[in-house]
């Protein structure tokens, strides 16, 4: 498969400062980008100019899980063959990207989902704050969805073009993650995890979720199931 039919998803919100870095590394490696700035005010467009890209806008803020798929839908008309969920806030190293979609290629599954907790290396980069949270996102996923892994709420995965057309996300925010869980389950999509080291720096712990998002998670999940 050609590296330009792989379309990286990146969904940004306020991310002007560290979103160029993070595309620049795509792009060098040969994959398509698309940018889903979720509203953005901090002159997120104007940082990626000049940039070959696919560029998407919400004229509003609607949440991570609405960015995505937005970027979904508009790369599967595009044509892409591979979906992969990347963060604006350079996180995710694009250097692993093949490691991450090799499963797909090979025809073993229909989703790759990354994880900080197969291997002692990887799981060591996780401040311990950070490691509270995503325990807490573990056992909640895992008790609303029916699919239990190590790593629930990582936001690096990858999908085949199969997958990405059978998810609809409808949780707009965080509460995503554990709905394409479910979405695996009920679609009977084939899945697996691998090892992946995600960078964490003084800019993504600041920015990132507090240990009380699991209980917003939570309540998300729950009254998205009650008003259906």
């Amino acid at each position: 498969m050609h590296p330009d039919r792989v379309f990286a998803i990146i969904p940004a919100y306020q991310e002007a400062g560290a979103l160029p870095a993070a595309v620049r590394d795509v792009l060098t490696l040969g994959y398509s980008v698309v940018v889903v700035d979720d509203g953005s005010r901090d002159g997120t467009e104007e940082a990626l100019r000049g940039m070959p890209i696919h560029y998407l806008r919400h004229a509003t803020n609607l949440g991570q899980g609405a960015a995505l798929q937005t970027g979904m839908t508009y790369a599967l008309s595009q044509g892409a063959e591979i979906m992969v969920h990347f963060d604006a806030d350079g996180q995710h190293p694009a250097s692993r990207i093949a490691e991450l979609i090799r499963p797909i290629l090979e025809g073993e599954c229909d989703v790759v989902l990354g994880s900080r907790f197969l291997r002692r290396e990887d799981r060591e980069l996780v401040p311990w704050k950070k490691r509270i949270a995503l325990r807490i996102g573990i056992v909640v996923s895992g008790i609303l969805s029916g699919v239990w892994l190590s790593d629930t709420h990582n936001g690096f995965r990858a999908l085949s073009r199969k997958a990405a057309s059978r998810i609809r996300l409808r949780e707009d925010g965080f509460a995503h993650a554990t709905e394409i869980l479910g979405c695996l389950r009920t679609a009977g999509l084939r899945y697996r995890e691998v090892p992946v080291a995600i960078r964490y720096t003084a800019y993504s712990i600041r920015k990132g979720q507090p240990v009380s998002n699991g209980l917003n998670v939570v309540v998300d999940l729950l009254l998205s199931r009650v008003l259906r």
